[in-house]
């Protein structure tokens, strides 16, 4: 599979499971006349949602660095 693919399938995941959290089933759990640190619940559970959502995009589609095993490593001769 390649690195291309994964991101994608990945990606498409994230926007699942945004769907899921901001349909109306649950959403209706978390509209309660309650607040938490002086918010409504139902803004606190949105606002922290979707920060969890960013948050998660970013580190799919952040560039990794191909890391190779210490064996695995040449070892460079010196120039004279």
């Amino acid at each position: 599979m390649t690195p291309e693919l994964m991101i994608s399938r990945r990606l498409f995941a994230l926007f699942l499971l945004g769907f899921f959290l901001f349909n109306y089933p649950i959403l209706s759990l978390f509209n309660l006349e309650s607040f938490l640190f002086g918010i409504p619940l139902l803004y606190f559970y949105m606002f922290v949602a979707w920060t969890v959502l960013i948050v998660m995009i970013v580190f799919v589609t952040r560039p990794r660095e191909k890391t190779r095993s210490a064996a695995g490593r040449r070892r460079k001769s010196p120039e004279f």
